[in-house]
This record gives structure tokens, sequence and C-alpha cells, in this order.
């Protein structure tokens, strides 16, 4: 942010009183520089990282110069994905809110044409779409250039890399050549400066350079921690801190999924983005995320690309990525118009010399953390539970449960032992069961660990191997057990997406496996009571056959998930 108010840069009072709706005091570099530039007519080049604040900077002069009263296109926006486009149209609206009358359309491949030509046929001041979309409507002549007086290249060197040259040298040789052009990108490479050269008009290049390739706000940590161990820890953390918003990278579309299924069935807020998933659905998802419809966006970085939403509070790399500059993009997610933001990535084996890679290109260290004991976790939930009930004993105590605490004191309990029952209540309420991990132990040792990893990949020892693991009769002291000690050989352990939260009982799960799944007796053996999922051994037999079985069936009349453990 620099010193400069909105109010010096020449706007006008229906800009300034959006601005002011949206909370922003003092604009970013970018903008304190090219705002008024633009204004007085002149292209610019805008050379600026990502979450600098460069769409307001080409947005709010844009909104200045229309004439809500002409029917026609006057600015056309050229952006490299749909996402962005979305985005970058969503922000028109927002900052010129109090522009009555304004009209701007979103236009880009993968939905229908037909309703983008009707938008477009009604007169849209603001045109924001990819060049291909773009150039499409132009042979059409749905797109028509001569009107145009402002013309943005959002991102211009991403567009470039993706083989978008003619297309744009197409839709900016269709234009008048008064128009004014604006130039954002991230970088300066040759392809640039030859589009520059060849559509700019004297442009005044405007460079904001930051002394790291990551934002100052983002605090970055890492953790060790074993593929199997991720979900556990990533529930420790976020359990810890809370945060309102955050967001997961995956470096594949199944590890997006299985990351997704564990985080759903532990009952936390989360959806997915991956290049699977239909660019309606991906809209969707993106626009209840950002209204706060749900806490964790699970997603891969093609997915994620333009993801502009400002209040990330966390940014986890579940995977490291493969590429420097995808972390860059990752954690610039967060941190994002002077806020603070964290960075968590989990490394373990080799991953450990991409992160040295990614400190070089970042010029920043990346401090090593201490995965936090169950311990820790439940006494921050304690603390957290007791700041809740401070509070509401703060405000006005409702009156509608003191004759249940009268009846109580009638019978003999104290209010020390009624307010501790409440309080485990509602401790169970809001917890989640842990689960036992092998980095939990005191003589873990990682280096130590990935000498027998590699003894175990070369096929030595294989039973020991399992056993340093960790029994899954030792985790599951922390849940209701039916049955001795170790699985047995011959079982296999599944997965049920339900537990105590919901009330079931060991008893429950019994008689819909041998009821329904209709399965020969003595096929089940330990079960394991978690707070909201539950672990059963089954005859690994009929394991696939019971998973068939119950897969539409209902357990204390809700819908439920059942196959095989990932986590064994």
């Amino acid at each position: 942010m620099t010193d400069v108010p909105f109010s010096t840069l020449g706007l006008r009072d229906e800009l300034l009183k959006a601005i002011d709706d949206l909370g922003f005091e003092s604009p970013s570099p970018i903008q304190a520089r090219a705002i008024p530039p633009v204004l007085e007519g002149r292209d610019i080049v805008g050379l600026s990282e990502t979450g600098s604040g460069k769409t307001a900077a080409f947005t709010l002069p844009a909104l200045q110069m229309i004439d809500v009263h002409a029917d026609e296109a006057q600015v056309l926006i050229l952006s490299p994905t749909r996402e962005l486009c979305v985005q970058v149209c969503e922000e028109v609206h927002r900052l010129g809110n109090h522009l009555k009358g304004l009209r701007a359309v979103p236009v880009y491949g993968g939905t229908p044409i037909d309703r983008q030509i009707t938008q477009l046929k009604r007169g849209a001041h603001i045109i924001v779409g990819t060049p291909g979309r773009l150039l499409d409507h132009l042979r059409r002549k749905t797109l028509k250039p001569a009107t145009i007086k402002l013309a943005i290249l959002d991102e211009a060197d991403r567009m470039l890399d993706m083989g978008f040259r003619e297309d744009m040298e197409d839709l900016l040789g269709a234009m008048k050549a008064d128009h004014q052009t604006l130039f954002f990108s991230a970088t300066m490479n040759k392809q640039v400066q030859k589009l520059i050269q060849k559509f700019g008009n004297n442009p005044e290049e405007i460079s904001i350079k930051g002394q790291t390739k990551t934002v100052s706000t983002v605090t970055q940590t890492y953790y060790e921690v074993r593929n199997r161990s991720k979900v556990e820890v990533l529930t420790r953390l976020l359990d810890m801190d809370s945060p309102r918003l955050a967001v997961i990278f995956c470096n594949t579309k199944r590890s997006v999924d299985e990351c997704t299924d564990a985080l759903t069935a532990r009952g936390y807020a989360a959806d997915k983005l991956h290049g699977d998933i239909g660019q309606q659905a991906r809209e969707r998802t993106t626009r209840r995320f950002r209204d706060g419809k749900f806490d964790l966006l699970i997603a891969t970085d093609v997915a994620a690309r333009g993801l502009d939403i400002d209040d990330v509070e966390a940014v986890f790399n579940y995977d490291i990525p493969q590429d420097p500059e995808d972390y860059v993009h990752r954690i610039g997610r967060t941190g994002r118009a002077g806020r603070e933001g964290r960075a968590v990535s989990f490394v373990f084996g080799r991953d450990i010399y991409r992160l040295q890679s990614i400190e070089r290109y970042t010029k920043q260290h990346i401090t090593r953390a201490k995965i936090p004991t169950q311990e820790e976790v439940e006494g921050k939930r304690a603390d957290q539970l007791f700041e809740l009930v401070q509070s509401r004993l703060e405000k006005e105590v409702s009156r509608s449960y003191r004759h249940y605490i009268d009846r109580l004191l009638d019978q003999g309990h104290t209010a020390t032992d009624i307010a501790s029952s409440v309080f485990e209540l509602l401790r169970e309420s809001l917890g989640r069961e842990g689960e036992e991990i092998i980095e939990d132990r005191p003589d873990y040792n990682p280096n130590k660990d990935r000498g027998a990893r590699r003894s175990r990949e070369k096929g030595d020892d294989r039973r020991g191997a399992r056993g340093d693991r960790g029994d899954r009769g030792d985790r599951g002291r922390r849940g209701d057990k039916q049955g001795q000690g170790k699985k047995e050989a011959g079982m296999a352990t599944l997965f049920v997406s339900l537990g105590k939260a919901a009330g079931v009982r060991p008893s429950d799960l019994l008689g819909m496996f041998y009821r329904e799944g209709k399965i020969p007796d003595n096929s089940v053996g330990r079960i394991q009571l978690f707070d909201r999922h539950s672990l059963v051994d089954v005859d690994e037999k009929v394991a696939g056959k019971l998973c068939d079985a119950l897969s539409d069936s209902k357990l204390r009349n809700q819908r439920f998930r059942i196959g095989p453990d990932r986590m064994g």
C-alpha cells in the first residue's frame, strides 16, 4: 500500500464510493502509478507480480471512461483463462457498483455461445474474454471492434505462452488505430516486447519490483511428513489454527480426490477443483468458496490458476510442487492486499531437495516446524472452547435452561461437576478423534526412517517394516473396539464414514454387515469407533462383496461411504 489516497488519482465520485464500500484505504504501488497516466489517455506497460492489485489498476480507469448511455462495447479486456475472465468481470461489477446502467460481460469457451451473443447484442460496455472466443465473436461480427476505445491485455506473457499470439494480433489489428492499449504482464520477454512494439503507441513502462518473489506478509514453514500421515497432520494443523479459508494444493487429480474424500469423511467443509471437473461446476465451486460456503478448497495448479480471493488465510502444499515458480503462484493465493497469510509445505525424502531449490529461487528461508502432538491439539481446542463459553457468559444468558440446572443441583450434583460434563459434551461434539502417527514417536528420526524405507523398496523385511507403522490395535486405543489386539491374518480393514458422533455402536455395524451384507458368520473382526468414522476388520474374501452390497445402504438413517481403509 502507499500513502497516496485514492481521492488524489482523479477518479470520479461513484468509483471512490465503491472503493470506500470495499474497504480499500489507499492504492497499491501499481495502482498509484498506473491510474493517472491511463486517465490521461496514454498507453502503458505495467510489470507487476500476481497479487499486487493490477486488476483494479486497469479496471478503475476503464470504468472512468465508460459512457453508460451508449449501448456499445467501449472496453475490451483480454485474459488468459476462463477463471480469470470471471474474476475480472466480478471486479468490474464490484468497482462499478454505483455506475447505474453499467453492463459487463465475460466471454470464454466451454459455454454456449448463443447466450453470449445475446448479451453482446444488448450492448455490453465492457467485454472480458479469452482470445480464442473473442476472435470467434469477431468473425461472427457479434464483436464490433470499431467502437472499442480501450484494449487491455491482462497477463500478456501468459497468453503468449499459451499460444494466443496470432489471436491477440488479429483482435488488436481489427481495432481503430487511435484506440488506447494497456499491457499488463508479470515478466518482460521478447514475445511481449514484440507485441508492444507492434501495437503500442509510445507506452510508458511502469515496473513494480518486490525485494523477493514471495509476499513478505506470508509466513512460510514446512513439516517432514510421510505420505500416509499427511491427512492426520493436515487435520491437526487445521484444528490448531482454524483458518477461515484455506487452499490445499496437490500435484495430481487423484491426490485431490483422495485428500478431499479424507477431509469430508472427517467432518471438514471441503470441496475440490481439478481439470476433470466441468467448467460450470468449477465456477460454482469457486463462487461458493469465495462466499465462505465451505472452508477448504483442494486443487491442482491448473485449476487454481487465476484464483483471486483476498480472504485466503492459509495455503497448504499437500504435495510439494515440481517447479519453484508454481510454489510462488501457490503461496500468492494468501497474504494478499497487505493481509497476513501462512504457507505450509509437506515434504519427505527427496522432496527436501525441491524445497532447497524453492529457497534458492525465492531467496527466502523456509522454516522447519515440529508436528503438533494430539495432546497439543486437544489443549488448543479446549482453550477455544473455554473462550467460546466465556464470550457467551459475557453476553446476556438465556434463562430457558436454568430449570435443568436446578434439577441437577437438586439431585446432589455440584455446579463444578455439571459444568465439567457440559464442557466434555461440547468438546466431543466439536472435536475429532486423532490417530497415532509414526512422527509422534520420541525416537522418530526422518533420516534413519529414509534408510528403512529404501530397504523396504528393495524387498527386505516386509513384515518388520509394517511393524514400524504402529499397529491398528495401538491406534485403536482412542476408539471403542470389539475383538482383540492386532488385525488377524487374512482380514481387510474397511473404512465407514460414520462414527460415534452419529450415534453408531458396534452392534449397529455388526447387524448391518451380517443382515444386509449377507456375509458368512465369523467374518467380522475388530471394530474401532472414532468420532466421525469407523474401522472394521472383515474377512478379505468378502470385503469387496460387502462394499458393493452396502453401497446404497443407510446406517442410523444416514447415507455413508464404505471402502478399503487407505490409511492402513
